[in-house]
């Protein structure tokens, strides 16, 4: 049996508001769980392919500087 685990994290997402997914995030983050890595990856990803050139830069330069 093939489970998709994107289709699954995004369905559960679907819909929520802004305070919502910022919670999600947090909670994911706070708990420092290991599981909650896909979901962050996936919603790194919904970012990814709607940001425009400026704004994927600012994350690249911020993630560089946070990796030094």
């Amino acid at each position: 049996m093939s489970f998709n685990l994107r289709a699954a994290i995004l369905q559960n997402v679907s819909g929520n508001s802004e305070e919502q997914v910022e919670a999600t995030i947090q909670d994911a983050i706070q708990s420092g769980e290991e599981k909650m890595l896909p979901g962050l990856g996936v919603l790194f990803e919904v970012f990814w392919k709607q940001a425009d050139p400026q704004a994927k830069d600012l994350v690249i330069n911020e993630i560089a500087d946070g990796l030094k």
